[in-house]
């Protein structure tokens, strides 16, 4: 039975780059589609038109970093029916996700002239730490076909079909050899969610974990194999500390060898 009036999405911005949204914008003929099978009710980033809510389908990119966005969420949040969090602000805190294990106000002190001015809070948190999320889409920036796939999927009434398993998948699908085996170079790509499409590793490139931990990452185990190819302590906080660095499982291994670092 079609539809009286097509579902309204609604696109929001909060601390992030804006490139999950230009991950939309970049669909090209799949964008045409999805713009005639839905109303474009309130996306910026493309259009000043702007139709009230609430809204069927809510794709929400960055983190949450003020009180100020504290409680806008809570209001899209009652405006939306389906929310869907985009890339890893959205999803992960992002890389300003870093400050949350060092002193805000010592950033602030040190990068503003007028510290006063600035209102912050203590930490950049993903989305779901503050309210109820339908659906999350990890990526840095996240994968455009999966983001038509997600908009499908609720359409059509079903389950999203993104892949939970890791990056080693997508090299074995393309023939990509395995950098860690074959070069001895630590990759993120065991524990990292597919979605790239291994574009690091089929460059002779270890994966730097874009997409953020996978379904079930042992962190702990690749960490072991990394100190087997002379990785310190230190460089594997780094290497945990990027896009996804406030994840839960990417967070708790890089401070567990913080800890072992000191």
């Amino acid at each position: 039975m079609a539809r009286e009036h097509p579902p309204k999405l609604a696109v929001w911005k909060f601390a992030s780059c804006d490139g999950c949204q230009l991950s939309l914008l970049d669909c090209e003929d799949e964008l045409l589609e999805v713009a005639g099978a839905v109303e474009i009710a309130y996306f910026p980033e493309a259009t000043r038109a702007v139709i009230r809510g609430p809204y069927d389908i809510s794709l929400v990119e960055g983190s949450i970093t003020t009180d100020h966005d504290a409680k806008r969420i809570q209001q899209i949040r009652k405006q939306s029916r389906f929310l869907v969090t985009i890339g890893a602000c959205a999803t992960a805190g992002g890389i300003q996700a870093l400050r949350n294990f060092q002193d805000v106000d010592e950033f602030i002190s040190t990068v503003y002239a007028t510290p006063a001015y600035i209102s912050a809070l203590d930490k950049s948190t993903p989305i779901a730490d503050h309210v109820f999320v339908d659906f999350q889409l990890r990526g840095c920036p996240i994968n455009k076909y999966q983001l038509i796939e997600v908009i499908s999927a609720y359409l059509n009434g079903r389950k999203p079909n993104v892949p939970t398993y890791s990056v080693c998948m997508e090299c074995k699908q393309r023939g990509a050899v395995c950098v860690m085996v074959a070069d001895g170079k630590p990759c993120l790509g065991p524990v990292t969610q597919a979605g790239c499409g291994a574009l690091c590793p089929a460059y002779h490139r270890p994966c730097f974990g874009c997409y953020g931990p996978m379904e079930t990452p042992n962190t702990a185990s690749l960490s072991a194999w990394w100190k087997q190819l002379g990785v310190s302590d230190g460089e594997i906080v780094r290497a945990f500390r990027s896009f996804n660095a406030y994840s839960e499982a990417f967070r708790k291994e890089s401070e567990a060898h913080e800890r072992s670092d000191h």
